[in-house]
């Protein structure tokens, strides 16, 4: 009741009080720390005496407050605003935005030296090596024993060739397909994107195998990297092979165009339709098994040499082992 009756009695002297909320709170603030201090009540102290203690703490707490009221802008805002910019660049630093390197290479690249040399002699081997295996002779009685051996068959060696030509055109033609596909993601499809459409993927099964990711982390990451990595270049593939088999078509059409009537030309575009349909299953198991062998080569070998041969055991081994399936169920397409 005491310090109720003092308070009442500042109020009346000072009518001005109401008023200076800071300058108040600040003494009284300042006044009530000073009483707990030293272990006396406030009440008791005022009506007792101990009033220079008193005093000076009242008298430091206002000058405090004066002080804060006169300089604090000019003080702790340039701190705050230094503050804040340190945290802000801090920030910036640790959640800077992820960069996304795009190399495009050059779009003649299938016909640089070491390309054009490897496609050149993948293609002859294919066609050549099949010539070189020993013809199997039927086991002969003893009776014809002693008759003459037949004259050997010449091997003719133009259609290897021309096969091995028409090989060479069909994979450079791919590879520049797909050098014109990156240029086009790269124009119309976010960067982001782009870089996972062009990154290299076996450097990127490296990266991961760093990270330490659970078998099965590790398998779907970098089959799901291989998909997209080897989109664009199935992509190619199918349109150079459809674009190959449309040729035909309509060069058969426009060759035999007098003796080929409605029906003939129905005909001929239904088989060009099985024909498209058939280069799309391909290509499609080509591109889901070439990511399901990628991703098992690297986490079961090395993940650079692992996802590289898994990848091209997957894109060889898809088509047939889904063709068969096929044929098997009399599927066809």
């Amino acid at each position: 009741m005491s310090g109720i009756a003092l308070l009442l009695d500042l109020w009346r002297k000072n009518p001005n009080f109401s008023t200076q909320n800071l300058h108040s709170y600040g003494l009284f603030s300042a006044t009530v720390a000073a009483s707990v201090a030293s272990g006396r009540p406030f009440a008791s102290r005022a009506l007792f005496g101990d009033g220079g203690t008193s005093v000076a703490y009242a008298d430091a707490g206002a000058e405090w407050a004066e002080e804060a009221d006169a300089g604090w802008i000019e003080e702790y805002i340039p701190n705050l605003q230094t503050s804040y910019k340190d945290i802000y660049q801090n920030d910036a630093l640790k959640y800077s935005s992820k960069e996304y390197p795009i190399e495009l290479k050059p779009i003649y690249s299938a016909f640089q030296l070491s390309s054009f040399a490897m496609t050149s002699l993948r293609s002859f081997l294919m066609f050549y090596l099949p010539l070189l295996e020993p013809r199997s002779i039927a086991e002969e009685d003893d009776d014809d024993f002693l008759q003459d051996v037949p004259e050997e068959q010449h091997i003719d060696l133009v259609i290897p060739f021309k096969k091995s030509v028409k090989q060479i055109v069909r994979e450079t033609t791919v590879v520049t397909t797909r050098r014109l596909l990156e240029r086009l993601a790269v124009h119309y499809v976010s960067r982001r994107m782009a870089w996972k459409l062009l990154k290299d993927v076996s450097k990127s099964a490296i990266r991961k195998a760093t990270r330490g990711m659970p078998s099965v982390v590790y398998f779907y990451s970098v089959s799901k990297t291989t998909l997209r990595g080897h989109l664009l270049g199935i992509t190619a593939s199918w349109i150079v092979q459809v674009g190959i088999e449309i040729y035909r078509c309509f060069s058969y059409l426009f060759k035999n165009k007098e003796e080929a009537d409605e029906v003939n030309e129905g005909e001929q575009i239904r088989i060009l339709g099985r024909k498209i349909s058939r280069v799309t299953v391909g290509c499609s198991a080509s591109l889901v098994f070439a990511s399901i062998g990628a991703g098992i080569g690297a986490t079961l070998f090395r993940p650079s040499s692992g996802q590289w041969v898994g990848c091209a055991i997957g894109d060889f081994v898809g088509p047939t082992l889904v063709f068969f399936y096929l044929e098997k169920h009399n599927l066809k397409l």
